[in-house]
C-alpha cells in the first residue's frame, strides 16, 4: 500500500492558498467588489462544514442554514452585550454555543434516518427562523440585530475590506487544513465507512451513533463560523441567514460543487456568488436559471463541478482498466493465519445459544433454540427454507435482541448488546449477501476492520498512514486472503467471488474468538468454493467456526458438529454422519412421501396443451452473482409446476425474473408467444401475469377491499387476456374474506393475509400465476383451504409454485423442474417423485 506523499497531503491546501491569492484579482477583472470574495469564503467554509455531513458521512442535513444563524446571533449577541467592539471573543463564544446547541439536537434527531432525519433538519431551520423573525426583543425580528462592529489588531483595523478579506481567508484556510487532518485520520476513515454501509460499519466494532453525533457537531460548529464571519462583514445578524431558501442555496452549493471532494463546496460556493452576481445583472429571475443549472447537475454530473474535471482529465489520462483483476493476484496456498488473528488458546464451549425465541409480529421465527459451539470445530447450521437459521444468526451477532434466552459467548451474556460491543467482546460474522464498503478499496475494507480494535480508531488528528502496524496487518491479511496485488480495486469493482473473499476478510479483521460464517460458498464457481472451503478450515484450526451452508454436501464434509433447524426451532446437533443417516433430517428436506391430500387429476402434463411460458437459457445476476445459469423451462395451460432445489438454488429469483422484478442478463422468456425478457414489471403484470411473493407483501393499513382493487388497478379488465376476476368471483373462491372486506389487512389472520395476497394477485386478466412459499406458516386447515384452492384454478390459468413442503406440492403439481445453482438438473412429471420417496430422495437428497 503506497502511502500519501506530503505534497498528496497538503495539495488541497497548496490549490485553496493559490485562489485566495487570485480571487480579488478576477473579482477586479469582473467588476466586483472584494466584499464579494469575503461573501465567497464566508460561504465557502460554511459549505465545507456542510460537506463533512452530507458528503463524507452522508447524512443529508436540509436546514443547516440552522447553524449558519444561530453561529451568527451568538457572535453578535456576545459582541453587543459582554465585549462592545471584539470580534474573537464572539467568535469563539458563538462556536461554543453552536457546540452546545447541536450536541443537543443531534442526540435527539440523530436517532431518526434517512429523509426523517432530513425532514427534522429543514423543520428544525423553519423553527429556527420564524424564532428569529418573531423574538424582536432578542433577534431584533425583521429589522435584524445591527451595529457590530469588526474590531481589529491595533493599528490593523478590520474594517478595511482587504484586511477583513485576509482575515477572513487565514480562517478559512486553517478550518481547511483542520478538515484535511480530519477525513485523512483514522476518525475520518470510519466516516467514510458510516456513508458507504452504515450496518457493515457496526458490525465491524465501530459506535456508529456516537460518531455521528460527533460529525454533526463538528460540522455545525464550521457551518456556525462561517455565519458569524458573515454578520461581522455585514454589520449585521438577520433572519434570512436561518431561513429554509438560504439552506437550500448551502446544499446546492456543495451538490454543484461536488460532494465527494474537499474543495467541491467551495468551488460550489465561488460558483453561486459568480452566478448570482453576474445573472442578476441581465434578469431579476436568475434565482430560476439556478435552479435548472441544479437540476442540470444532480442529473448529468452528479460529481458536480469537480466531477466534470475528472472526466476531462481522464480523458487525457485514461486510467488502467481494470478487467479481470481476480487473474492478476497472488495466491499463496498453504499460508497459515496470520498470527495476530490467532486468539488464545480456546477450550471448551465458546459459544451458548440457550432457548433463545425471537418473533416477529404474528410470526415466530426463532423458538427455544440452543446451540453450543466448541473451540476448534466447524459448527455447521443446516435446514430447509424459512427454519430460521439466518434469524439466529442475527440474534446472536446483535442485529436483533432476542425476546428471551441467553447467549454465552465466553461465559458472558451478550443477548441484546448491541452489534458494535459484541464485536469488541469476540464475534464478528459475514452476510449471506455480500456486504463491503463498495466505493472503498480492497485494502481500505480490510483496514477499516483491524483498526476498530484499537483505540485509535477515534482519533481525529494524526494521518492514517502514521500506524505502520495497521498497514503491516493489513498487508498479511491481503496475503492470506490472496488478494495481493489487486488491494487498490473498490470492493463494488470485484468479481462475485472477490467480494465474498472481502466479506470474510471483514469478520477476519475483527480478530474474532467466534467467526459467524452465512453462505460463504452461495453463488461461487467451483474453483473458488474449493478455495474458500479450505480457507475456512484452515481458520477453524485457531478460530471456531458456526456456518450456516446450503451446499449441504461440502458442509458435511467438512463440520465437526451439525445443528438442523426446521420452523425456527432446532431439530437435532449431532455429527455429520447421524444428521445425514436422521429420518427427521432426511423428511424435512424429501418429505415423508406420504401425500396428505389428494389433488385434481389433470393431462396438461402429456403435452397437448398450447405453452402458456417458456424460458430458454435464461441468466440471472445479484450485482456480480450468477443465479440462474442458463434456466430452461415450459409451462403449459391449466398446468401446474412445482419448482424444487435447496435453498439458494435460485427458484425465488426465476419467479421474480419471470415477472421482471429482477432483469435477466440473457435469454428469452417468451409468454404467449412473445419475449418478455425485456419488459418492465407493470407491463408483465398487465400481460396477465400474477405474483405473489414470499412474505405476502400486502398494503398494511388498506382494507381488503383496497388492496384487492389496487391488484388489478392499470390492467384489462375486458376479459380479452383471461378470467375478470371481480370480487364477487374471488368470494367464490375465499368466502371468509366476504366479512373481511372492510378491515385492514394488518389486522388479519395469517392465512386470512395469504388468501388475499393470492385474490389481489389474480385480480385482472391473470393467466399465470406465480407463488412463492404460498403455504409458509399456515395452520394445516388454511393449508387444506389453500390447496384446494389452488387445485380448483387449474381450470382458469397456469400455475408456477416455489413451496418447500415436498408433500404438499408434488400432490398439486402436474410437473416438476428441480433447480441446482441456478441451473435446471431434471425436470419430468411430478407423480414419480410423489409415489417413489428412494426416488425423490435420489434426485433431491444428499
Amino acid at each position: 500500500m503506497r502511502n500519501a506523499s506530503t505534497i498528496d497531503r497538503l495539495r488541497p491546501l497548496l490549490i485553496a492558498g493559490v485562489a485566495v491569492i487570485a480571487l480579488p484579482f478576477l473579482l477586479r477583472a469582473l467588476g466586483l467588489s472584494l466584499n464579494t470574495g469575503t461573501w465567497m469564503l464566508g460561504l465557502a467554509i460554511a459549505a465545507m462544514g456542510l460537506n463533512l455531513c452530507i458528503g463524507t458521512t452522508g447524512l443529508v442535513s436540509f436546514g443547516h442554514s440552522t447553524w449558519f444563524g444561530i453561529g451568527a446571533y451568538a457572535a453578535g449577541l456576545i459582541q453587543l452585550r459582554f465585549f462592545p467592539g471584539e470580534i474573537w471573543l464572539p467568535l469563539l463564544g458563538s462556536m461554543l454555543v453552536v457546540a452546545i446547541a447541536s450536541s443537543v439536537t443531534g442526540m435527539l434527531i440523530l436517532r431518526r434516518r434517512g429523509v426523517y432525519f432530513s425532514l427534522l433538519t429543514l423543520a428544525l431551520a423553519a423553527l429556527v427562523y420564524t424564532t428569529a423573525f418573531r423574538w424582536t426583543s432578542l433577534t431584533g425580528g425583521e429589522d435584524g440585530l445591527g451595529g457590530l462592529k469588526r474590531g481589529g489588531i491595533g493599528a490593523f483595523s478590520f474594517d478595511s475590506a482587504l484586511n477583513y478579506y485576509i482575515v477572513v481567508a487565514v480562517i478559512g484556510l486553517a478550518v481547511l487544513y483542520v478538515l484535511m487532518r480530519l477525513v485523512r485520520s483514522p476518525f475520518g476513515h470510519v466516516l467514510v465507512a458510516i456513508r458507504e454501509n452504515q450496518l457493515r460499519a457496526s458490525f465491524q466494532g465501530y459506535p456508529v451513533e456516537r460518531y455521528k453525533l460527533a460529525v454533526f457537531v463538528i460540522s455545525a460548529v464550521v457551518t456556525g463560523l462561517a455565519g458569524a464571519l458573515i454578520a461581522f462583514l455585514n454589520y449585521l445578524v438577520s433572519a434570512e441567514a436561518v431561513s429554509v431558501p438560504f439552506a437550500g442555496e448551502l446544499l446546492a452549493m456543495v451538490v454543484i460543487g461536488g460532494m465527494r471532494s474537499l474543495l467541491g463546496p467551495a468551488l460550489g460556493a465561488v460558483f453561486f456568488i459568480l452566478f448570482r452576481e453576474l445573472f442578476s445583472i441581465w434578469t431579476s429571475d436568475w434565482l430560476f436559471w439556478f435552479g435548472l443549472t441544479f437540476v442540470a447537475f444532480v442529473m448529468y454530473s452528479p460529481g458536480g463541478l469537480v466531477g466534470i474535471g475528472s472526466r476531462v482529465m481522464r480523458r487525457f489520462r485514461p486510467p488502467a482498466e481494470e478487467t479481470a483483476a481476480m487473474s492478476r493476484r497472488k495466491i499463496y496456498d498453504g499460508l497459515p493465519l496470520p498470527g495476530f488473528l490467532r486468539p488464545e488458546a480456546l477450550k471448551g464451549t465458546v459459544l451458548e445459544v440457550s432457548n433463545v425465541s425471537r418473533k416477529f409480529g404474528g410470526i415466530r421465527a426463532v423458538e427455544n433454540a440452543s446451540l453450543k459451539v466448541a473451540a476448534g470445530e466447524i459448527h455447521a447450521l443446516i435446514g430447509p427454507n424459512g427454519a430460521g437459521k439466518t434469524t439466529l444468526f442475527n440474534l446472536v451477532s446483535g442485529l436483533y435482541a432476542p425476546d428471551h434466552g441467553t447467549i454465552r459467548l465466553q461465559g458472558r451474556d451478550i443477548a441484546g448488546v448491541p452489534a458494535n460491543a459484541i464485536c469488541h467482546q469476540g464475534l464478528a460474522r459475514s452476510f449471506q449477501i455480500t456486504n463491503l464498503f463498495r466505493g472503498l478499496s480492497i485494502y481500505e475494507n480490510l483496514r477499516l476492520s483491524l483498526q476498530a480494535r484499537r483505540a485509535m480508531r477515534f482519533n481525529v488528528w494524526n494521518d492514517i498512514d502514521a500506524y505502520k502496524d495497521i498497514h503491516a496487518e493489513t498487508a498479511a491479511l491481503v496475503k492470506f486472503l490472496g488478494l495481493e496485488g489487486i488491494e487498490e480495486i473498490e470492493g463494488g469493482e470485484l468479481s462475485y467471488g472477490g467480494q465474498r473473499l472481502v466479506d470474510l476478510g471483514i469478520a477476519l479483521g475483527s480478530k474474532p474468538q467466534v467467526l459467524l460464517l452465512d453462505e460463504p460458498l452461495a453463488g461461487l464457481a467451483a474453483a473458488e468454493r474449493e478455495r474458500v472451503s479450505n480457507l475456512v478450515k484452515n481458520i477453524a484450526s485457531n478460530i471456531p467456526v458456526l456456518i450456516v451452508e446450503h451446499d449441504i454436501d461440502r458442509v458435511l464434509g467438512f463440520s465437526q458438529t451439525v445443528t438442523v433447524m426446521n420452523q425456527g426451532a432446532v431439530l437435532m446437533s449431532d455429527c455429520p454422519g447421524a444428521v445425514r443417516a436422521d429420518l427427521r433430517v432426511q423428511e424435512i428436506y424429501t418429505g415423508k412421501g406420504i401425500p396428505a391430500v389428494e389433488r385434481r387429476r389433470s393431462d396438461a402434463a402429456d403435452g397437448t396443451h398450447e405453452i402458456v411460458l417458456r424460458l430458454d437459457s435464461v441468466n440471472t445476476f445479484y450485482g456480480k452473482s450468477h443465479i440462474l445459469n442458463d434456466a430452461a423451462l415450459d409451462v403449459r395451460e391449466g398446468e401446474i409446476v412445482a419448482l424444487l432445489g435447496r435453498n439458494g438454488a435460485g427458484k425465488s429469483t426465476l419467479l421474480k425474473t419471470i415477472a421482471g422484478l429482477v432483469p435477466a442478463a440473457s435469454g428469452s422468456i417468451t409468454y404467449r408467444g412473445d419475449d418478455i425478457a425485456g419488459v418492465a414489471a407493470p407491463d408483465i403484470a398487465r400481460r396477465g401475469i400474477g405474483y405473489v411473493p414470499q412474505g405476502r407483501g400486502l398494503f398494511a393499513g388498506m382494507t381488503v377491499r383496497e388492496n384487492l382493487a389496487l391488484g388489478r388497478l392499470a390492467r384489462k379488465t375486458d376479459g380479452s387476456d383471461g378470467v375478470v376476476w371481480d370480487d364477487e368471483q374471488i368470494l367464490q373462491y375465499f368466502p371468509r374474506l366476504k366479512e373481511r372486506m372492510n378491515v385492514a389487512a394488518d389486522y388479519l389472520s395469517g392465512g386470512e393475509q395469504q388468501t388475499v395476497a393470492v385474490a389481489r394477485a389474480m385480480s385482472g386478466n391473470v393467466r399465470l400465476l406465480l407463488l412463492d412459499e404460498p403455504f409458509e406458516g399456515l395452520a394445516p386447515a388454511v393449508t387444506l383451504e389453500l390447496f384446494k384452492v389452488f387445485d380448483a384454478l387449474r381450470r382458469h390459468m397456469s400455475i408456477v409454485i416455489v413451496e418447500h413442503n415436498l408433500d404438499l406440492v408434488l400432490a398439486l403439481a402436474d410437473r416438476v423442474f428441480a433447480l441446482e445453482r441456478g441451473a435446471v438438473f431434471h425436470q419430468g412429471t411430478a407423480a414419480p417423485l410423489l409415489n417413489d420417496l428412494s426416488y425423490r430422495k435420489q434426485i433431491l437428497w444428499l
